[in-house]
């Protein structure tokens, strides 16, 4: 019975969240006709208008029009730009539909309506879906609305996957049991207890209520056998995961094709050159000239400050390792006391030999007005003429000293490959509290899936970021 009501209370949340999902989108459809249509004439028509007649189906025409884009899609909740890559294309295909059909019918609809209307029930719609989005994570965060799922593969592999979901609770989906080889032993891994073996995952899956199967790499669990486990697992409408080996390799760069009946999963070169990254660039230095000109006036309180705060320069310069291992100079707002260089001998025993970054939790030569501006990342505000220079990037890796980079293995000089950049996905995921391992990893997963649609998520993650003033020092 427990298992059965576990199974349960997934279904219900799910059906709810879409039931809310279509809610909204209806509401915003309500809004948008109803505010494009006043905006347009001011007030209703008599006999009404074919503006008033699209306004008034408006709503229910989105909510279907979205539903055949596949919105509704409960893969796509909590997590990745697919659900709002999707609302965008139910956007632009239903403006086109209406251009089309107005224009075979001779309906007369105003432009000035369609051109309010349409991407005002796009935005509100890809607004609507970011706040539900963060109740999702507020609610997960608390231990609600969680997948239960039954980890399936080898020992270390199982274990990864499980900090994996600990660290990203937004992500939905609680590791309830694991099954593993005979060889591996019967002893939980980390929290997680062992309910069985490679051959019997459906029945841990009915006894634990589980209601997704997640195979990471394992060769013991392939081909006949992957494929006799799909079929148990029909009947209960459990969904099954299945890992590549191919870590931190997703989205856009993947997609399966059938070779000989064989399903080949193709994965295409990652972006580092050519029109795309010529964009990045454009934006990049576009964006920096912008924000050197709003930001100004912090500028000059900052410097203010500072000078104010121990009477010392307000800049830092340090060399940093760019593109392709070019060395180029750094620019900050300085947080430190002025000889803080020299002093840093005298902390080296504050960090264990085998740590590549030296960073310490309530560092001594930090002033005090440095530790707002740390907290706040206000004093990364000049590395913008690094970006201007094309030195740096907004988003990219973080930028190494040359000593760090004196140090790196052989997969860790991927990170070179690309600009570093002011923020990243490291900048998002936890600032300064993340390890080394866990830093480098999150680079090269940036290096490996960038888009221009990723750097403008990690931006506006930034934001909210600097914000809450977490995980900086």
């Amino acid at each position: 019975m427990r298992a059965l009501g576990a199974t349960g209370r997934s279904r219900r949340w799910v059906s709810s969240h879409v039931h809310l999902t279509i809610t909204a989108d209806f509401c915003c459809a309500l809004t948008a006709g109803l505010v494009g249509y006043l905006f347009r004439f001011g007030e209703a028509s008599s006999p009404p208008r074919p503006d008033a007649l699209l306004a008034a189906a408006l709503p229910l025409i989105w909510v279907c029009w979205v539903a055949a884009a596949r919105a509704y899609d409960v893969r796509f909740f909590g997590a990745g730009s697919e659900e709002y890559r999707r609302i965008l294309d139910a956007g632009v295909s239903l403006t086109a539909a209406v251009a089309i059909v107005s224009y075979a019918t001779k309906a007369e609809v105003a432009r000035g309506f369609v051109v309010v209307t349409l991407p005002a029930v796009t935005a509100l719609s890809l607004l609507a879906r970011y706040r539900l989005r963060k109740h999702l994570h507020w609610r997960q965060a608390r231990g609600e609305c969680l997948r239960r799922a039954v980890a399936v593969g080898h020992r270390e592999a199982v274990a990864e996957l499980i900090r994996e979901f600990g660290r990203a609770r937004h992500l939905g989906m609680e590791i309830v049991a694991a099954c593993l080889p005979a060889d591996h032993g019967t002893e939980n891994v980390l929290t997680v207890p062992v309910r069985g073996r490679l051959d019997n995952v459906a029945d841990v899956v009915r006894r634990t209520g589980a209601d997704t199967v997640a195979v990471l790499a394992c060769p013991e669990l392939a081909g006949v056998e992957l494929r006799r486990l799909a079929w148990q697992l029909e009947k209960s409408e459990t969904e099954l995961l299945v890992a590549s080996a191919l870590l931190d390799i997703a989205g856009p760069r993947t997609s399966i094709r059938p070779v000989a009946g064989l399903p080949l999963l193709h994965v295409d070169h990652p972006e580092l050159t050519g029109a795309r990254r010529l964009i990045k660039t454009v934006f990049d230095r576009t964006a920096a000239a912008v924000a050197l000109v709003v930001l100004t006036p912090v500028w000059a309180v900052t410097a203010g400050l500072i000078w104010l705060d121990d009477r010392g320069p307000a800049f830092f310069s340090q060399q940093r390792v760019g593109r392709d291992g070019r060395d180029f100079t750094m620019l900050k707002f300085r947080t430190m006391v002025v000889d803080a260089e020299r002093l840093r001998a005298d902390l080296d025993h504050a960090v264990p030999d085998d740590e590549v970054l030296f960073k310490i939790k309530k560092d001594p030569r930090i002033t005090r007005i440095g530790t707002r501006l740390r907290r706040y990342s206000i004093d990364e505000l000049p590395q913008l003429v690094n970006v201007l220079r094309g030195e740096m990037s907004l988003v990219g890796p973080r930028p190494p000293l040359p000593d760090e980079v004196s140090r790196y293995g052989q997969d860790v000089f991927r990170r070179l490959a690309v600009k570093p950049g002011m923020t990243g996905l490291w900048q998002v995921s936890g600032r300064s509290d993340l390890s080394w391992e866990e830093s480098v990893r999150l680079d090269l997963r940036y290096i490996e899936n960038w888009s221009l649609i990723l750097d403008l998520q990690i931006l506006w993650k930034t934001v909210a970021a600097v914000v809450r003033g977490s995980g900086a020092y």
